[in-house]
């Protein structure tokens, strides 16, 4: 039972470890390569949650 808890907590820290590790070479990639633009972050852009209607974005309408 405690080798399942410590198991699933191994689990989501590596993936937790894994997630920065892509934003980071994301970045490092977008540094390198200027010409494809910056790095999109996490609710940088329009998503779903953003309060999106249609095709407009109400974040990008306020700037």
């Amino acid at each position: 039972m405690v080798t399942t808890y410590l198991i699933t907590i191994g689990i989501i820290l590596v993936m937790l470890f894994g997630w920065v590790a892509v934003q980071h070479l994301a970045r490092k990639f977008a540094a390198k390569h200027p010409e494809f633009g910056p790095v999109r972050d996490e609710g940088g852009g329009c998503g779903s949650f953003c309060g999106c209607i249609g095709t407009r974005c109400a974040k990008e309408e306020k700037n």
